[in-house]
């Protein structure tokens, strides 16, 4: 038997589950936690303003009033434990099924152009190389699960200026771990590959992917690029710490179509696979980054000044991410199997179901003040 599932449902399932795990503390005589969730909502589907949603919706209240009390609400003196909140909510959208079970797991940063030159906003945003026209950004560190359909963010770290890679990478761990989830193999981008993580990683004993960034001249990692074969060989970095790189030799079409050969450099952590094997598992990483453009569509735009107001506004994403992959594995997965019908709840489709709820539900402005009737308007 086939059930409808319609778009008051789903919005109902939504705003009830940020609410029973975020406290957003909203109070006055016309504002409520509610009616606060449907405005961040609709900004988060459209890639929109809080003060543009505010002004277009009927039933609303101006977007100082909503601005100030997420400001009250959001400070940076309580940003762990609203990072604490945040995995809250993403460990309850975790489906049974991976509960207890071995699984892939990635781990990898995601940075947000930053353009402001506020000195204390610039203490909470991270330096890196030039990109979008910035070398500044705001970071966060996501878990990943890779399992069949079922692509979900474990956990988030709010990423700090002063943070180690391995604290980071540490505090991942241990909050895949809280959730009854086991790694089974761990994959990770150039921006982890340290000694201090993979001695970490080697004293766990955990199985792990490294991609490995081709350093050097004539020495360095640089020396193991040679040969017109794919090897596995042992190297020690220059601190002495001793590893497993998987040295893979492929070809790629360069923008000519012409194919160049390049050198792909893994460090492996007990793992005994071919260099094909290495290459190929590790190319299901790349699911963490599909999440990230994801993310992006379900982001609200903001240029608050507010760094524990940004960072809530990136969890947010990623929660209502995990609550669109949650409903589309619970009710398009066809009976019995592991296949979930993907053309029936896409995300633009979970975008457009919030969207008009909300409409409904609260009314928009469709309307506007004229000064001259319409019949005189020559066109």
């Amino acid at each position: 038997m086939i059930h409808q599932l319609s778009a008051e449902t789903i919005h109902e399932f939504t705003v009830n589950t940020l609410q029973q795990q975020i406290d957003l503390e909203m109070s006055g005589y016309r504002i409520d936690n509610r009616l606060a969730w449907d405005v961040l909502l609709k900004a988060s589907s459209e890639y929109r303003s809080i003060s543009s949603v505010c002004a277009e919706l009927d039933d609303s209240v101006h977007h100082n009033t909503l601005r100030l009390q997420l400001n009250q609400r959001f400070d940076v003196s309580t940003l762990q434990g609203d990072e604490s909140a945040m995995n809250a909510t993403l460990a309850a959208l975790i489906p049974q099924s991976i509960r207890g079970q071995a699984v892939n797991v990635a781990i990898d940063f995601h940075d947000e152009p930053y353009y402001g030159k506020n000195p204390e906003n610039r203490t909470y945003v991270c330096r890196t190389k030039a990109k979008a026209g910035t070398t500044r950004f705001w970071r966060v560190a996501t878990a990943y699960v890779m399992k069949h359909g079922q692509r979900v963010t474990l956990a988030i770290r709010y990423v700090l200026p002063e943070y180690k890679t391995l604290d980071i990478v540490q505090t991942l761990l241990w909050r895949v771990q809280q959730q009854g989830v086991r790694i089974k193999c761990l994959y990770m981008d150039k921006g982890f590959c340290s000694t201090a993580v993979i001695n970490y990683l080697q004293a766990r004993q955990l199985k792990a992917v490294i991609a490995c960034p081709i350093r050097g001249k004539t020495g360095g990692t640089k020396a193991l690029c040679e040969g017109k074969a794919s090897y596995t060989t042992a190297y020690c970095f220059t601190d002495g710490t001793p590893a497993t790189i998987c040295c893979v030799r492929t070809k790629v079409p360069d923008r000519h179509g012409k194919k160049r050969v390049k050198w792909l450099l893994y460090v492996t952590i007990n793992v005994n696979w071919t260099p094909r094997t290495v290459k190929k598992r590790y190319r299901r990483r790349f699911g963490i980054e599909a999440s990230y453009r994801q993310m992006r569509q379900l982001r609200l735009f903001s240029t608050s000044r507010n760094p524990a107001l940004r960072f809530f506004m990136y969890g947010l994403a990623f929660v209502l991410l995990n609550i669109w992959t949650l409903l589309r594995w619970k009710c398009t997965r066809h009976p019995g199997k592991r296949r979930v019908d993907k053309a029936v709840f896409p995300l633009a489709r979970f975008k457009g179901f919030i969207r008009r709820t909300i409409e409904r539900i609260r009314g928009v402005i469709d309307t506007i003040p004229s000064y001259i009737p319409l019949q005189v308007l020559k066109l």
